[in-house]
């Protein structure tokens, strides 16, 4: 078991990792841009080979080893829970389709630990609803504003 300063100085490690230019871009692109409609768009997405590909791996895959920290205990729970809400926003877009994508690739355990902590949050399901609508909203805007 860590220490309560061991998991602080682990949590302020995984936020000076998201000051990462690139993993800035990233998160950028999956939270403005990135829109969903089916499982299909991420499927399509990884199997595609394009850099967003790569942004999506970047961000979700991120938020897994950060939750499996939490799940394995280097981290309490709680107090993961109360620093951070990236990764509730993170999981939110992909919680409709989730299911369907670990099928499409054989991967029963896909992102299981980012599943585990996010819906374990306070309020989760409410914040789900709540984020889904308002990154949705993000993205048609960054859409109209690449079609004017």
């Amino acid at each position: 078991m860590s220490t309560k300063q061991e998991e602080a100085r682990l949590i302020l490690k995984l936020y000076e990792l998201r000051r990462d230019e690139t993993f800035r871009a990233a998160r950028k692109w999956y939270t403005v841009e990135f829109n969903p409609q089916s499982a299909g768009d991420i499927v399509n997405l990884m199997r595609s080979g394009h850099p967003e590909s790569a942004h999506y791996r970047m961000v979700t895959t991120y938020w897994d080893m950060a939750a499996a920290f939490v799940t394995c205990g280097a981290i309490d729970e709680e107090l993961f829970h109360k620093t951070n809400t990236e990764y509730l926003a993170i999981y939110a877009k992909l919680e409709p389709f989730i299911a369907d994508v670990r099928a499409a690739f054989g991967l029963p355990g896909y992102l299981s630990e980012l599943e585990r902590v996010a819906q374990s949050a306070p309020g989760a399901e409410e914040y789900f609803a709540k984020i889904r609508g308002l990154m949705k909203r993000w993205a048609e805007s960054a859409a109209a504003k690449q079609s004017s």
